[in-house]
Formats: C-alpha cells, structure tokens, sequence
C-alpha cells in the first residue's frame, strides 16, 4: 500500500477540463502509458454503452475496480479510443507533490482533488454539477484504494453511488453508472525478475533465499512469517488457523482498539469506512484548537493509532488465499508487488514487463430518483457485482 500524508487536504483543486489540450496532449499520455506504465496494448470492449449515454444526453458515471497505478492512464486510452474527455475525481495527494505543470495537465484532463478522510462536500457538489450538466463522463473509482488485487472487487465505498443518486434527483436527465473492469496481463514472462525481487524479500526478513521452492510456495511461506511477526506484535505469540482468518482477525483487533479508544464502536460497517471514521476523528483531535495543549505523549499515541489505521488497511489489502487459489503469473507479482511497497518501502512497485489492458464497460445502469432507505448501499452492491462479473468473465 502508498504511504501518504494523513490530514486534512491543504487545499482544493478543481477541474479546467479542455478538450482540445486533451487531444493534444494524447502523444503525452501514450508515451506515459508506454515508458512508465509499460502498457503496450490496449483493447475496450463494450464503448457502445459509454458513446450511446453520451449521445442521447445523459449524465454519466464510469466506476471502475482500482488494483494498479495504471488505472488513470487505461481509463483514459479508452476514453482516446471513443474521443472523449473525462472528468476524473482523485484524491488531493496527487496534486500536493507535483509542480505547478503537472497539476495543471492534471487539471486540463478534468481531474479534480477529493479529501478522503473528510466530507468533503466541495468534491461531492463538483462531482454532482458534472453529472446533472457536462457531457463528458465522470470516473470515480469506488475502492479508494490500490489493493493489487487485479481478479478481485475489494467492497466499494458508497461514495460514488450516493453522488450519482444525489445527481439523479437534482438533474434535468437521466444519470446512468457504468460499471468498468480493468483487467492487465503480462505480455512479456516477469518471472525471472519476480524470482528475483523474491530473493531479495526473503533476504530483507534475514532468510535465505528459498530458490529450491515454487515460487508460489515462497509467497506463501513469506506471508506466514510477516503476519506472524505482526501478531506477536500484537497478541503476544503467532495464531494458527487459514491465512485469510488470521489476517481478519489481526485487522479486527487493531481497528477495534483504536475505535474504543476514540468511543467510535458500530459506526461503520465495512474495514475501509471503519477506518475511514476513525481516521477523520484522530486527524480532527489532531488538528483541532487544543492541539497545542496536547501532550507529546498524547500526540503520540494519536500518530500511533494513525500508523495503526494504515497497518489495518496494508493487512486488509491480502486476501490471504489469492494466489493459493489460483497461482497465476498476474497473482503472484501483484502480490509481490505489494510485498516491495510494504516490505521494502518503495513509493510504488516496479513493472516487470510490457502489459496488456483490457478495458470493459458494462451496461449502464439507470440511478432511480425516488427517495429509498439503503438506496446508496444497494446500487454500490449492484455495481460491484456487476464489475466482479466483468473480471471472472475475463
């Protein structure tokens, strides 16, 4: 998982979309994809849904699954291939490290920053405008998150589904979400350098490198050795069990004691708007007016539950039987990829070989305007489902 700064946005930055530097700008975005991305092949199925929308005048909402870095640079070879601009919600930490040329390209491509761990009801009135007035769609990416998890939904926040039903009832045309998969493969064989990059996990927990075992098998065994370590942190010794019980209980017990810390037991469902919640109150008592007054150990043990929050979400991110169930090529480097931000703390995982994308759109599907109890939940539900179709159809 990216580390990145956990506060409140600085500040806002709203989209200058232009269409004509979009155009423009296209051989940019190629070489991107290409060089840093190491993209070099994209096919779309399923752009008749999106240009059909567009065509007869309706607010539309792409929501795609979200597992790599590439993602932005795919949605917009897709967009490229049926002449549209996008407007694209991303979270602000994309524009606070960039120079003033970047975040300005970023913008010309009608990104627009959103504050996560707050309601940030800027980006949602943004978002609700584009959809209710602006012919070019709107992506969001309802996981929230990188989770490398290229075959697999990680649950969708209703964030997205709220804003298209907020647009819904407000607009004077019909608001349709489009469900999005995005699906790579390598194009050139990685495992030599996955085997590689394997080793030098291994060496990094003081191991040999383990080159007498399957690649697969060395994942495996690598995981149940950093969880052991987590939970003897933890519960004072290692747990047995299957991985993907362990690894939930880990992340349970972590999240509910900094949620009864903060007095915030049963307000949210789901591990990422658990931690979503108890994320915004700690960076509220941190940046409050009596932050001053606070005590460097009661500043601390807040900055601590914060690196708690990040080591739930890291641990929520490994499904624990991806690649056990099916030990693909894709797998096991996403999951190696995870390995090499989270073990070797680099910003973002390398790429070991040119990829295929292929992008799917789904059929649309209408956002009703009547006013239901659970209508969020159950159109997030909807859309999952619908994107977890597109990838098992793959």
């Amino acid at each position: 998982m990216n580390r990145y700064r956990m506060q409140f946005a600085p500040q806002v930055w709203k989209p200058k979309l232009n269409p004509f530097l979009v155009n423009c700008l296209r051989p940019l975005r190629v070489w991107n994809q290409q060089r840093a991305q190491r993209i070099a092949e994209v096919k779309v199925t399923g752009g008749e849904h999106v240009q059909g929308a567009v065509d007869q005048g309706r607010g539309v909402l792409i929501m795609p699954n979200h597992s790599s870095h590439a993602d932005p640079f795919s949605i917009y070879a897709a967009a490229d291939t049926l002449q549209l601009a996008l407007y694209v919600m991303a979270t602000w930490h994309v524009f606070y490290d960039k120079s003033f040329v970047v975040r300005r390209i970023l913008q010309w491509h009608g990104c627009f920053s959103v504050d996560r761990e707050a309601n940030d009801l800027n980006a949602f009135r943004e978002a609700v405008s584009i959809l209710q007035a602006r012919r070019e769609p709107l992506v969001i990416f309802p996981e929230g998150e990188i989770y490398h998890c290229n075959e697999r939904v990680t649950p969708f926040r209703e964030g997205a589904a709220a804003i298209a039903i907020a647009a819904a009832r407000r607009a004077e045309r019909p608001i349709e979400c489009v469900p999005c998969a995005l699906t790579y493969r390598y194009l050139d064989d990685p495992t030599e350098p996955l085997t590689n990059l394997m080793g030098d996990l291994e060496e990094a927990i003081l191991w040999r490198r383990q080159t007498q075992r399957p690649l697969d098998q060395r994942i495996y065994r690598f995981a149940e050795a950093l969880l052991a370590v987590r939970e003897i942190e933890c519960f004072g010794s290692a747990t047995s069990g299957p991985l993907p019980d362990r690894i939930r209980r880990l992340g349970d017990s972590i999240l509910g004691q900094v949620e009864q810390r903060h007095g915030l037991e049963g307000q949210a469902n789901t591990i990422p708007e658990r931690v979503k919640a108890a994320r915004r109150t700690i960076i509220e008592k941190l940046t409050s007016d009596q932050a001053a007054e606070k005590t460097n150990q009661t500043q601390s043990r807040l900055e601590e539950d914060l690196e708690d929050l990040f080591l739930v979400v890291q641990s929520f991110s490994y499904p624990g039987d991806y690649v056990n169930q099916k030990p693909t090529i894709e797998r096991m480097a996403e999951t190696l990829d995870k390995f090499e931000e989270d073990v070797l703390r680099r910003a973002t995982a390398s790429i070991r070989g040119r990829r295929q994308v292929l992008v799917q759109f789904g059929e649309p599907i209408a956002v009703p305007t009547a006013k239901e109890r659970d209508l969020a939940s159950r159109l997030t539900q909807q859309i999952e489902s619908r994107v977890q179709t597109l990838l098992d159809g793959v």
